[in-house]
């Protein structure tokens, strides 16, 4: 068989520029409109996906349906810190793609599971050992019926079955 490399040219159409440290996690809205950001020193931004401009009223995006959510900060999650946490402590978040459950994933070893939106800081929620060390990302499968973590130092990746 021969092999055809296909040229795609690509230029940029915006650029969001603002956050104080190193982008963690990005988002966007339903309609691709908004997105949003969160970075290393713990902002949690807005932008307007297509011109790049910053959004600085909060309360206009409360109301903004994500098309996924991986940001570790925000209102419908600020009920996943548990006291003690530091910014540091939770690495990856991921809401289920019907929206009624988040996983995240911790310094400890842990995946935690919450039900979302998680906006008491007295949640419930169940936690998962199966890491040796820190969890560094999750995700749900589609069809929520699965979560993948992936571990730091063990290296390994664990499917766990959602019930």
């Amino acid at each position: 068989k021969q092999w055809y490399q296909r040229r795609v040219a690509i230029t940029a159409g915006g650029k969001c520029a603002g956050h104080s440290s190193f982008i963690t996690h990005l988002d966007f809205s339903d309609d691709g409109k908004v997105l949003q950001t969160t970075s290393g020193d713990y902002e949690h931004l807005f932008w307007d996906a297509t011109s790049g401009d910053q959004i600085t009223s909060t309360k206009d995006m409360r109301d903004v349906n994500m098309s996924s959510y991986t940001c570790t900060l925000g209102f419908p999650v600020c009920g996943i810190w548990p006291v003690g946490y530091d910014g540091t402590d939770i690495n990856a978040l991921c809401r289920s793609h019907n929206d009624k459950l988040v996983v995240t994933a911790d310094d400890f070893g842990l995946v935690n599971l919450f039900r979302f939106p998680c906006c008491n800081p007295t949640a419930e929620w169940s936690s998962f050992r199966g890491h040796s060390a820190h969890v560094t990302k999750v995700r749900f499968l589609l069809g929520d019926k699965e979560i993948f973590s992936l571990g730091g130092r063990d290296q390994s990746i664990i499917q766990w079955g959602v019930c």
